[in-house]
């Protein structure tokens, strides 16, 4: 089964809930704002010569510089069970 999670479970068990998923997220990553950003993590992982070598994740803070977060806690910062979205 890939992935660790829950969420890679349930999808890996459902294919229609997974292709439901996958469609949404193409519409959502054709967006100009999506694209952006992902455009500006991307360049500055460049920069910092991190780009293609795993590594942690750059994120926004709240003043907007990018600084290295490990992935599990930047990705787990959405908001569920009243954790702030906020660094």
């Amino acid at each position: 089964m890939p992935g660790k999670g829950k969420s890679a479970a349930y999808y890996a068990k459902n294919p229609e809930a997974a292709a439901k998923k996958a469609a949404y997220q193409r519409k959502l990553n054709k967006k100009p704002a999506v694209k952006k950003a992902s455009e500006e993590r991307w360049t500055e992982r460049r920069k910092r010569g991190m780009a293609g070598k795993g590594g942690p994740d750059l994120s926004h803070t709240k003043s907007g510089a990018m600084v290295k977060e490990s992935s599990k806690k930047n990705r787990a910062r959405n908001g569920a069970n009243g954790r702030s979205t906020k660094k």
